[in-house]
C-alpha cells in the first residue's frame, strides 16, 4: 500500500467507452493520481493514454501486462471496466487482489455477486481478506438508481412494506454490443428465440439489485421471477447505426419481481428502447416506496447512464480505499459523493 503520496494512486483497467470515461474523470480529480492503464489491444502497448482518450500527453502509458504494471506502480486502487459478468472478470480480479490492490468494478454482477455466484463471492472475499484489500461493484444500475438510491430514500421511513421502481432509458446512443443484447432490430419471433438461447439478455443486474434492496431493508426476498418481452415499434425510430422500422423490436421490457413467500415486496421494471419519445414516452427514473410515509420520487430525463456509471466508479475510489478488507457492496460502504477537492478522502 502506497503511503508516500497525498493522492490515491489508481490504475484504469480496460479502455473501451466506459474505461475511457473513467480514466478522464480520474485525471480531473485532485485527490486521485492515474498511474497506469491496461488494455488487451496489442497496438496500444506503450502509448500514452491521451492517444486513446484525447487531450494533452499525461505520461501514463498503456500496457498489456497488468501484473508487471501492478508490481511497478505501487497502485492503491484499480478501476476495472471490462465486462458485465463475474465469471469473465474473475481471473483479472484474482490478479489484482493477489497484488494487494483494492478494486472498483463496474461489472453489473459484481454489485452483489452472491446473488447468482455465491461460491465466487466467497472466493473473492477470502482472497481480498488474505491480501488485506477490499473490492466492490458499482454503476448507475445496478449500484445506484434501482437499488442504492431506493435504500437511501428510506432513510426517514418508519416502515417499508413494498417497493416499485422503473427506469425508462434511451438506447439510441449505444453501439452494437448493447443493442444486440436488447434485441434491437430483430423481429418479435427472433427476439423470443434470442431470449430462449441466451443471446438476448435484457438488463444485466436485476438479481443483484433485488438482493441489495432486500438485504439492506430486511425484506426477506426468497424468490425472484423475471420476464423479458419485446417492445415492438409502431413507428420508424433512428438509432445511432440503424433504423428501426414499424413492426421491428425497438427494445426490451425487463421486469423483476422479488417475493417473500407468496408476497410481492419488490418490483423493478426496465423498458430500455431506442428513441422512446417517438411514441410519446419520456425517459426517467421512478421510485415508489409503500410504507410510512409513502414516498414517490421521479426524475426526468433519465439519470445519464454512462456519465453516472463513471461518476460512481470514481467517487467510490476513496470509499473502497478506506474500507476494511473483503468483498463489499455499495450498501456496506458510506454512500459515495462527488469528489470536488483533495479533502474528499482521508488516507488510512
Amino acid at each position: 500500500m502506497n503511503q508516500n503520496s497525498d493522492r490515491i494512486r489508481v490504475v484504469q483497467w480496460g479502455l473501451g467507452a466506459m474505461g475511457q470515461g473513467v480514466a478522464k474523470l480520474i485525471l480531473e480529480k485532485e485527490g486521485l493520481e492515474l498511474v497506469g492503464a491496461v488494455d488487451i489491444r496489442a497496438d496500444l502497448e506503450g502509448k500514452d493514454i491521451c492517444e486513446v482518450i484525447g487531450g494533452e500527453p499525461t505520461g501514463v502509458t498503456i500496457t498489456t501486462d497488468p501484473a508487471a504494471l501492478l508490481a511497478s506502480t505501487n497502485a492503491d486502487v484499480v478501476t476495472i471496466t471490462t465486462t458485465s459478468w463475474v465469471k469473465q472478470q474473475l481471473p483479472d480480479l484474482k490478479t489484482i487482489l493477489s497484488a494487494g490492490v483494492n478494486v472498483v468494478s463496474i461489472a453489473e454482477e459484481m454489485a452483489a455477486p452472491e446473488a447468482q455466484n455465491p461460491e465466487i463471492a466467497e472466493e473473492i472475499d477470502a482472497l481480498a481478506k488474505q491480501h488485506g484489500v477490499s473490492i466492490v461493484g458499482v454503476g448507475v444500475n445496478p449500484g445506484f438508481v434501482l437499488d442504492h438510491l431506493i435504500v437511501v430514500l428510506t432513510s426517514g421511513s418508519q416502515k417499508v412494506e413494498r417497493i416499485e421502481a422503473s427506469r425508462i432509458n434511451d438506447l439510441s446512443p449505444y453501439g452494437e454490443t448493447v443493442l444486440r443484447t436488447q434485441g434491437v432490430g430483430t423481429t418479435p419471433e427472433q427476439f423470443r428465440a434470442g431470449v430462449a438461447d441466451g443471446s438476448i439478455v435484457g438488463h444485466v443486474g436485476f438479481p443483484e439489485s433485488v438482493r441489495l434492496i432486500s438485504d439492506a431493508l430486511g425484506l426477506g426476498v426468497d424468490r425472484l421471477e423475471q420476464t423479458i418481452d419485446p417492445i415492438v415499434s409502431k413507428v420508424t425510430r433512428q438509432a445511432r447505426d440503424r433504423v428501426i422500422e414499424p413492426g421491428m423490436v425497438a427494445g426490451c421490457n425487463h421486469v423483476a419481481i422479488g417475493y417473500r413467500g407468496d408476497t410481492e415486496v419488490i418490483r423493478l421494471n426496465h423498458p430500455q428502447q431506442v428513441a422512446p419519445e417517438a411514441e410519446d414516452q419520456a425517459t426517467g427514473d421512478y421510485i415508489t416506496i409503500f410504507g410510512v410515509p409513502e414516498i414517490h420520487m421521479s426524475t426526468g430525463p433519465e439519470i445519464a447512464g454512462g456519465i453516472s456509471t463513471a461518476g460512481m466508479a470514481v467517487n467510490t475510489i476513496p470509499r473502497i480505499f478506506q474500507a476494511t478488507p473483503g468483498l463489499k457492496r455499495v450498501i456496506d460502504l458510506p454512500s459515495p459523493n462527488a469528489l470536488m477537492g483533495p479533502s474528499a478522502y482521508v488516507r488510512r
